[in-house]
């Protein structure tokens, strides 16, 4: 019987296997307990070869995080109508923010205190900002929504209101209450008039003619 020979792990498949343990050290241990050697272990390898990729274990536990969100993407279908194309998207966050990621940011203190930093600075590797910017483009382009309303304030508003109940009650948001945040806070102050809606909707043809005739 040939002795099993195990093949060195390289580049990306080491780089996922180092992430996939520090994913799991946080949710074990939070960042309280998280250490490069302990994430090293958990991989099969040495923490000179973590500490050749990230400097240090905040470095390690954000990337970590945005990997998580990486291989859980959040899919939404393009369904014309921004309202029905939101309340997906917010649910799918709300339901993904429920698990594991909010109980991974609530044990992140000792990394906020370490960074000096905050929740709000590593927003962009746990939330669904290009998400939402896509379906709200979408929305402009159909006519539906009045880019002149959408200040970076109210763009992320339905948004806020969602993470913020998320981390509040530490549960999904019913789709009852994405729906009312959607329909009676967000849409009121984006919506686009009839005229308005006629506006962008000649404006949108007119360039597309325009593209035509080149």
């Amino acid at each position: 019987m040939k002795p099993r020979i195990e093949r060195r792990r390289r580049g990306a498949t080491l780089e996922d296997a180092i992430l996939d343990a520090a994913w799991a050290e946080l949710l074990e241990h939070g960042y309280t307990g998280f250490t490069m050697e302990a994430v090293a272990k958990r991989a099969g390898t040495s923490r000179p070869v973590l500490a050749r990729r990230w400097e240090s274990r905040a470095h390690l536990a954000i990337a970590a995080i945005g990997h998580y969100n990486e291989c859980n993407p959040i899919e939404v279908p393009e369904l014309g109508s921004v309202r029905d194309e939101l309340v997906i998207l917010l649910e799918r966050l709300s339901d993904r923010g429920a698990g594991t990621m909010t109980r991974v940011l609530l044990n992140m203190t000792d990394y906020f205190i370490e960074t000096g930093s905050s929740i709000a600075v590593i927003r962009d590797r746990i939330a669904g900002d290009d998400h939402l910017k896509e379906i709200l483009q979408r929305g402009i382009l159909r006519g539906e929504l009045d880019p002149k309303k959408l200040t970076p304030r109210i763009s992320t508003l339905a948004l806020d209101l969602v993470r913020h109940e998320v981390i509040m009650t530490h549960k999904s948001v019913p789709r009852k209450r994405i729906e009312e945040i959607v329909d009676t806070i967000f849409l009121p102050l984006v919506t686009a008039t009839t005229a308005e809606s006629k506006s962008l909707s000649s404006g949108k043809a007119s360039r597309s003619h325009r593209s035509n005739v080149r």
